[in-house]
């Protein structure tokens, strides 16, 4: 937009001044050499008019600490329009993590279950000697299944596990794993986990398990989805991205 004034100092001559831009006029303003009472006059205008009657003139300009910062948010909004997907081997270093603080908490409720002689760690021990020994039979494992105390163990640490991954999803976003390598799982549009997709996205989980007796192709098809998803992100309609600049805008609003 260009813009003219009139220099009420000129007594002979041309008192046009122009053309100049917004910015350069607001210079002017600051200056003292454009006054409330000074015409002013940019493309658009039907006639001359005084600078204090003008739109821009009740614009208060910023300062250059905050134009800085606008063009700062202004650069990480277009930052966040694009999505930065987690790969396979973050997420595979995520999941060692929740599987190191879950096995840590097995352990606390084995020897919690043994204080209350609710099962016999040493049986416990021998049939998991002989299984290792022998990964193969279906007689080893069953004799470590078997185990007075076995049955209910894993029914309290499959409880467990389900509020871990549930409970920080659906709060936090991701797990304690996947904070520590900062990236976390949201919605096919962006938002937040609730409840009831952190669940659903556990249980679809549970089904990429299964995959690991086919090679585990529920999560190698992150190799080759676009946007990183394994099989229980397609069915929970989920994705994980790093987190980036998410946590500062989220902390603005």
């Amino acid at each position: 937009m260009i813009w003219y004034y009139i220099d009420e100092t000129v007594t002979d001559g041309e008192r046009r001044k122009g053309p100049f831009n917004i910015d350069e006029i607001r210079d002017f303003v600051k200056d003292g050499v454009i006054k409330d009472e000074t015409l002013v006059w940019h493309s658009g205008m039907e006639a001359w008019v005084a600078w204090k009657d003008t739109e821009e003139s009740k614009e208060v300009p910023l300062s250059e600490e905050e134009q800085i910062k606008a063009a700062l948010e202004a650069i990480i909004a277009e930052h966040n329009k694009g999505k930065h997907y987690a790969g396979f081997f973050v997420r595979a270093i995520a999941y060692f993590i929740d599987n190191v603080i879950l096995s840590a908490t097995g352990v606390l409720i084995l020897m919690i279950m043994s204080a209350v002689q609710a099962i016999d760690l040493n049986v416990l021990g021998d049939a998991m000697n002989a299984y290792i020994s022998d990964p193969t039979s279906e007689e080893a494992l069953n004799n470590v299944i078997d185990v007075p105390g076995t049955h209910l163990f894993l029914i309290i640490w499959g409880i467990v596990q389900a509020i871990y991954f549930i409970a920080f999803t659906a709060i936090k976003s991701a797990t304690p794993g996947k904070m520590l390598v900062k990236i976390h799982v949201e919605v096919a549009h962006g938002e937040p986990m609730s409840w009831v997709s952190a669940a659903l996205r556990f249980i679809a989980s549970l089904i990429t398990q299964c995959t690991l007796m086919f090679y585990g192709l529920g999560y190698l098809i992150v190799f080759i989805d676009p946007k990183r998803r394994a099989l229980h992100d397609h069915i929970a309609r989920t994705r994980v991205v790093h987190d980036m600049i998410r946590r500062e805008t989220k902390e603005k609003e």
